[in-house]
């Protein structure tokens, strides 16, 4: 099985169609077999979902998503596992575990409506709407 993380600087990035770089993990018997970190080289939003899909990802783990971009996801036939925060790599071996804890609702709804740059979806409610 192949896992992709969004991923900068170690952390799990917190917006799915902003993120530079995913960090991709095999996965055999319940354990981590190798990693590396992939450039998305500028796709964003919907074309993630079919740059994942072409790397043969089975399933994605990130902080906020859209409701657009997890559609994509589940029609490339990847599962998103959203709400995620924290070490790219423990997160990996928790999944890899089967243990990882992550909210099936999570969804940034608002995608620049009330926010500018540097607003990281997935950490937060937000007044008039919510990133879970």
């Amino acid at each position: 099985m192949k896992i992709a993380v969004t991923y900068e600087a170690g952390l799990i990035y917190q917006h799915f169609g902003h993120t530079a770089a995913f960090k991709l993990y095999e996965i055999a018997d319940g354990k981590i077999v190798a990693s590396q970190v992939v450039d998305t080289n500028g796709s964003g939003h919907g074309a993630l979902a079919g740059f994942l899909a072409d790397l043969g990802v089975d399933a994605l783990i990130c902080g906020g998503i859209g409701g657009g971009a997890r559609s994509a996801l589940a029609e490339a036939g990847i599962a998103v596992y959203g709400g995620v925060f924290g070490d790219a790599d423990e997160a990996a071996e928790a999944f890899a575990a089967g243990i990882l804890n992550y909210d099936p609702c999570a969804q940034c709804s608002h995608h620049d409506s009330h926010h500018g740059e540097g607003h990281t979806c997935g950490s937060h409610g937000c007044g008039s709407h919510s990133c879970h």
